[in-house]
């Protein structure tokens, strides 16, 4: 627990009781499975603790498709300075997230049932973040609509981070983003270290190319 300590601080006993219930409700609600209960620290709770590392002071963030809330609520716990929305479709998910809100006392938390499509026009976000959702190409397309311009999409990936970027480049061109890159957050804390997709917005996409406006 030595870097549970230095990456929590004081927030490490807000953690300690967000793992046990990780550990219970999380897997008996299908939301963990039940091999990652022995795993929840390094696997699950540092490594979406240090994505912190990336993201501003007394940002407003929002963390699409939340489910068990990894990394929104784990960022909400090491960063009390952030104001943060867990956008989730699912209700038992949703459930499950006020429930862990609730439990923990986390004052700087909202839970937002829906996609990202549906709360577009309401959300100008300084930071979107997101684990596991789906590919770049696809979670561009969702998480950049709700940024405002110079907002971030701080997207956790794996191996397949550097191709992924390839893969949504068309998107990011559309879109217009002013920077692109691979981070790698918590070293010396987490092994190996936490892969983040780094994309700046900037303006709004353009129309696709062919598409045509319909004169009413």
């Amino acid at each position: 627990m030595g870097i549970a300590r230095e990456v929590f601080g004081d927030a490490l006993p807000i953690a300690e009781r967000y793992a046990e219930f990780l550990a219970d409700a999380g897997v008996e609600r299908g939301l963990i499975g039940p091999r990652e209960a022995d795993r929840l620290w390094e696997r699950h709770l540092i490594n979406c603790a240090v994505v912190a590392e990336a993201v501003p002071e007394n940002a407003r963030v929002v963390d699409i498709g939340s489910g068990a809330g990894l990394p929104g609520l784990v960022l909400a716990i090491v960063r009390p300075d952030l104001s943060i929305t867990l956008l989730e479709p699912l209700l038992r998910r949703t459930n499950f997230l006020i429930e862990a809100v609730d439990l923990l006392g986390l004052e700087n938390v909202e839970v937002r049932r829906g996609r990202a499509e549906e709360v577009v026009k309401e959300f100008s976000m300084d930071v979107a973040t997101a684990r596991a959702v789906a590919p770049l190409e696809r979670l561009a397309r969702w998480a950049l609509p709700l940024l405002r311009p110079g907002g971030e999409l701080l997207a956790m990936k794996g191996e397949r981070a550097a191709a992924e970027i390839e893969e949504a480049a068309p998107v990011l061109k559309r879109f217009g983003v002013r920077t692109t890159e691979l981070l790698q957050v918590g070293q010396g804390k987490v092994e190996p270290p936490t892969t983040l997709v780094r994309v700046v917005a900037d303006r709004a996409p353009r129309p696709a190319k062919g598409s045509k406006k319909r004169s009413s």
